[in-house]
């Protein structure tokens, strides 16, 4: 524990803290506790500098990740907790940790992360895995509010969020993300290291949002078109685009995209360069 990140009053183990209050994890909020100290302690290290500005954490549950944090030297966590079973082990945590630790309760898709704290404000958690992606497009959207979000999500999605063109992953996501945002992978984290094990792996991502989307285009258009060839991945582009005009056609040629192509072939540049000629028109 650094000198900086020194609690006031000595924490109880987690376990004990969960025994004590009688939690467990609610299934419908997409709850797994994290309680392994080692991989809380690197998802810490891994989110930067924690000395300047706020760190945001979302679904903090019992804390684990929490502690992590502000043992790392955090100046200040801020956490959004929607479930009251969790307050009162929170508020045990902020007392642990005086002035640094600032609880809101509330419904993190109804929150604006981006007025929270002071700047540079970094994002750190373990999702819940049902909301993770309206979440993180909320977060994106928001730009260079963020100097970082290091998140944590199921592997498969992970992987969608690093693919690249060619790959079955390639899609929706792995554009609006990259769009924005330069994305890492970092590390898994197996299911036995959460309580309860969920059925699948877990990955630790870092995204930086970028200062500006990667090239120029309506995000509107660009997410338009992006659902449109993905949404049935083996059709040629000028099919799968005449829902949005029946020029598909003469929109791709102008784009100096091939009508043939199906949407796994085209980069990032490529279908910004559509959604500017589909905007034009």
């Amino acid at each position: 524990m650094s000198e900086t990140g020194a609690a006031a009053i000595v924490l109880p183990p987690l376990r004990e803290v969960i025994a004590r209050h009688g939690l467990s994890a609610n299934k419908a909020l997409g709850q797994n506790f994290l309680l392994d100290l080692n991989l809380t302690g690197r998802i810490a290290r891994a989110a930067g500098a924690l000395d300047q500005g706020s760190v945001i954490e979302v679904g903090p549950g019992p804390g684990g990740l929490t502690r992590a944090l502000l043992d790392h030297g955090a100046r200040e966590v801020i956490v959004i907790e929607r479930d009251r079973r969790f307050l009162p082990v929170l508020a045990e945590i902020a007392a642990a940790y005086p002035g640094r630790l600032q609880i809101v309760e509330g419904d993190a898709l109804k929150v604006d992360a981006a007025r929270l704290g002071t700047a540079p404000r970094r994002i750190v958690a373990n999702l819940p895995y049902n909301v993770a992606t309206p979440l993180l497009m909320d977060w994106l959207e928001a730009g260079s509010a963020f100097a970082g979000l290091t998140l944590m999500f199921q592997k498969e999605v992970a992987d969608r969020l690093v693919a690249q063109p060619r790959s079955k992953d390639y899609g929706r996501l792995a554009i609006a993300a990259q769009w924005r945002a330069e994305v890492r992978r970092l590390f898994d984290i197996p299911p036995r290291a959460f309580t309860p094990p969920p059925k699948v792996t877990s990955t630790v991502v870092q995204l930086v949002p970028r200062p500006q989307p990667l090239y120029p285009a309506d995000p509107a258009m660009l997410e338009r078109i992006t659902t449109a060839a993905f949404g049935q991945r083996r059709k040629m582009l000028r099919q799968s685009l005449r829902q949005i005009s029946p020029l598909a056609e003469e929109v791709l040629l102008a784009a100096g995209i091939a009508p043939t192509a199906r949407g796994e072939e085209l980069s990032i540049e490529q279908f910004c360069a559509l959604a500017r000629a589909f905007k034009n028109r």
